[in-house]
């Protein structure tokens, strides 16, 4: 693609199984200007790259006159501008890694009426969206009618046996007749080998070889094999609707202390919301008043409520326990936690993964060589024993056996559904290929601070000299209640219950420490390195110090009057499932590495605690993103995991880069993969889920293939007919996507 390449999201309505996809793909990818489209059927969209001059109207006629409804979405900006230009915040270099496209500035809003394309129709599309109740749906009353159609002419058939034959062939024309129409459009757009075109031409040779019969029942079962693939796509599709449908459509917005109902969508971040006992949380915000517990089950997967107290962070969707809680708005409703789910799984369908690419490659050959091998049964074998009708019927047999909907489904139905099912317990993956990716990492590289972390320093030990725990606890607090420091909060939050005392003449001295006089008494409370500067340390205090700093814990004294009487101790305590999580990658045989920028002790002793035996410390951004060189450089498939804008450029440069959801926008951009509820333990979960997806589309690629290639050799045998050929493909298209669509249980 070109640097000037613009991004156009179009909305397209209709489809339902890949064949639809390859079709719409096929006919706008010929169109003068488009330099790369990516279709989605599961989520009913379609991504353009092209020029400026590119006429998007004569784009939508052509989808249009396929039989698909369309509209655009939106236009974004240029494509590539981190693959070709350096971005220092982001860690992109100009070597390019091509595999982080993230410009999503949108520029501008591109309307269009769908009936003002005169030539647009879904009477005659058979793979027309089933929505609502199956048998209320063209297709489903289209198979119906067909059906009922077969049993009267067979039983009509009985009393009138000279009207037999007709009443098939009648039967058939009607249920025909918009697959035929359907084909003639292909054909005009340059699609030749499309499944509409070889079933009419095994329909109609059907009956030309006096087999009326098996023509009406082959197109009914046609017919029957298309409502099922839409009712599967249905059920993926339903899986992100549901997602949406989470966050509810009103909120009680709270203003000059009284409450009242607003649209939940018109929310903006700083507003305060009321949310009563039982109500669904309306949007991402934080706890200002109230505690509550939280049933987070669908959003998370965690099935037991959490308990959300003041500053504590909620999502939208959730529902609320037994308490009344206010909040105030973090995000907008266009980017909240479901928002921004449901947009990431959105565009991550319509990026194909390496093995969905070759499968698309290999039917554009495959099709077109069992039309061959299809002639050359029919036409070939005759001339030499004179059977034209019994290896015609063969060969129109082949036809029908030889449709790739089944092959080519097998890959995108088993993303689309993972894709789905991962975001669903906030694993949110950025496509096809990173999720093919990451079945095949064999090393880990973890941030610290934030990721292994919990990113929020504690108080951990208190020692005292000469008086006792509370007292140090009261003064320490006391001069730090002021200030928003992390420490400062880490030091309040551990006088919980404590009574603080006034502070006179409080005073921060950066990078030292803070200054107060409480009750007629100097304070000072910071580094040793700074209480060095004002007292002589005792012995005591000083062996104290190094035992806790060799812990890698940050050590703050407390003087009084220039005396030392206490030591607190902190440290970035690991987060809950952080040791486990390590230990359960290691069981898989993933080496697991830590890149951070925090001092060598602290990083040692952490790495010590969770197991993590290859500990780089003191490391610059650049200095990360040189350490996941060197590993890739051993071989070695690395996933990065970090949460700040200095592990950018690592998360760049990495086979996989994951954000912890929790981190930067910076690292979520510069990402494959994010961990939306920062739990460690779903990077094994993520690679599990790749893992199960690549099986799964081993599986249907066998069930796909396998079932061809059977009814092939039998057909040429004369073993099977047109019966069990029309069988063969949508029979292998329902089984493929009905596999693909288990791995929607993940999670659940």
């Amino acid at each position: 693609m070109t640097d000037t390449a613009l991004k156009t999201r179009f909305k397209v309505d209709g489809m339902d199984c890949a064949a639809c996809a390859a079709r719409v793909e096929g006919a706008v990818a010929r169109i003068d200007g488009v330099e790369d489209v990516s279709v989605s059927v599961m989520t009913g969209s379609m991504l353009v790259h092209h020029g400026e001059a590119t006429d998007l109207t004569a784009l939508e006629s052509v989808v249009s006159r396929l039989g698909y409804g369309i509209s655009a979405d939106r236009r974004e900006g240029v494509a590539d501008v981190h693959e070709d230009h350096a971005c220092d915040c982001c860690g992109h270099d100009a070597a390019g890694h091509d595999h982080h496209d993230h410009d999503n500035r949108e520029q501008d809003h591109l309307t269009h009426d769908e009936s003002g394309h005169a030539d647009h129709d879904h009477a005659g599309h058979v793979h027309a969206e089933v929505e609502g109740a199956w048998w209320k749906s063209g297709a489903g009353q289209q198979a119906i009618g067909v059906g009922i159609g077969i049993v009267a002419a067979y039983a009509l058939g009985r009393i009138v046996p000279e009207a037999e034959r007709w009443l098939f062939l009648a039967v058939m024309l009607v249920g025909l007749a918009p697959i035929a129409l359907r084909a003639l459009r292909l054909v005009r757009v340059g699609e030749l080998f499309s499944i509409e075109s070889l079933m009419t031409i095994a329909a109609v040779g059907a009956v030309f070889l006096d087999a009326g019969e098996e023509a009406a029942a082959v197109v009914f079962f046609f017919l029957v094999g298309e409502l099922l693939e839409g009712l599967a796509a249905r059920r993926a599709r339903s899986s992100i609707r549901a997602l949406a449908g989470l966050v509810p459509e009103t909120a009680q917005l709270v203003t000059g202390g009284a409450t009242r109902e607003v649209a939940a969508s018109a929310l903006a971040v700083g507003n305060e919301v009321l949310v009563r006992p039982g109500d669904r949380v309306p949007c991402d915000g934080v706890v200002v008043a109230g505690t509550s517990s939280i049933d987070e089950s669908m959003v998370t997967g965690e099935s037991v409520p959490v308990t959300r107290g003041e500053g504590a962070p909620v999502y939208a969707g959730t529902i609320n326990g037994d308490g009344v809680l206010t909040l105030r708005v973090t995000a907008p409703a266009s980017d909240n936690t479901i928002a921004r789910i449901v947009r990431l799984v959105t565009e991550a369908q319509e990026t194909r993964a390496p093995v969905e690419r070759f499968i698309n490659r290999f039917a554009k050959y495959y099709t077109p060589a069992v039309v061959a091998v299809g002639a050359a049964v029919a036409l070939l074998p005759p001339l030499v024993d004179g059977d034209w009708g019994g290896w015609v019927y063969k060969g129109l047999a082949i036809l029908l056996i030889g449709c790739p909907c089944a092959l080519v489904i097998s890959t995108p139905a088993a993303i689309a559904a993972s894709l789905a099912a991962g975001a669903r317990t906030g694993l949110l993956i950025k496509g096809g290929s990173v999720l093919e990716r990451l079945r095949d990492v064999t090393a880990v590289a973890f941030d610290k601070t934030g990721t292994l972390t919990e990113g929020m320093p504690k108080v951990t030990d208190v020692e005292t000299f000469g008086t006792d725990r509370d007292t140090v606890l009261r003064l320490s607090a006391s001069l730090e209640a002021s200030s928003s420091h992390p420490l400062a909060k880490a030091m309040v939050g551990a006088a919980a219950g404590v009574v603080l005392l006034p502070v006179e003449n409080g005073k921060a001295v950066p990078g030292k420490g803070v200054t107060g006089r409480v009750e007629g008494r100097d304070l000072f409370f910071g580094s040793a390195e700074a209480a060095v500067e004002r007292t002589t340390l005792s012995a005591e205090v000083l062996a104290a110090a190094e035992r806790h700093g060799a812990e890698g814990k940050t050590i703050c004294l407390l003087l009084v009057d220039g005396a030392v009487i206490g030591l607190v101790a902190l440290r970035d305590a690991p987060r809950p499932d952080a040791m486990a999580a390590v230990a359960d990658l290691r069981r898989r045989g993933i080496t697991t590495v830590m890149l951070t920028g925090d001092n060598p002790r602290a990083a040692a002793a952490i790495g010590r605690e969770l197991g993590i035996d290859d500990v780089r410390a003191g490391l610059l951004p650049a200095d990360k993103q040189d350490a996941i060189k060197t590993l890739q450089d051993k071989g070695l498939i690395v996933a990065k995991i970090g949460d700040g804008i200095n592990d950018a450029p690592a998360l760049a440069s990495a086979d996989v880069g994951i954000a912890m959801g929790g981190g930067t926008d910076v690292a979520l951009e510069a990402a494959d993969a994010a961990l939306l509820y920062g739990r460690v333990g779903d990077i094994a979960a993520m690679i599990d889920l790749s893992r199960r997806t690549m099986a799964n589309i081993r599986q249907n690629i066998t069930i796909a293939l396998g079932l061809k290639v059977f009814f092939l050799v039998t057909t040429v045998l004369g073993i099977t007919g047109l019966w069990p050929a029309i069988l063969a493909d949508t029979g292998a298209t329902v089984l493929v996507t009905a596999n693909a669509l288990r791995l929607l249980r993940v999670g659940q």
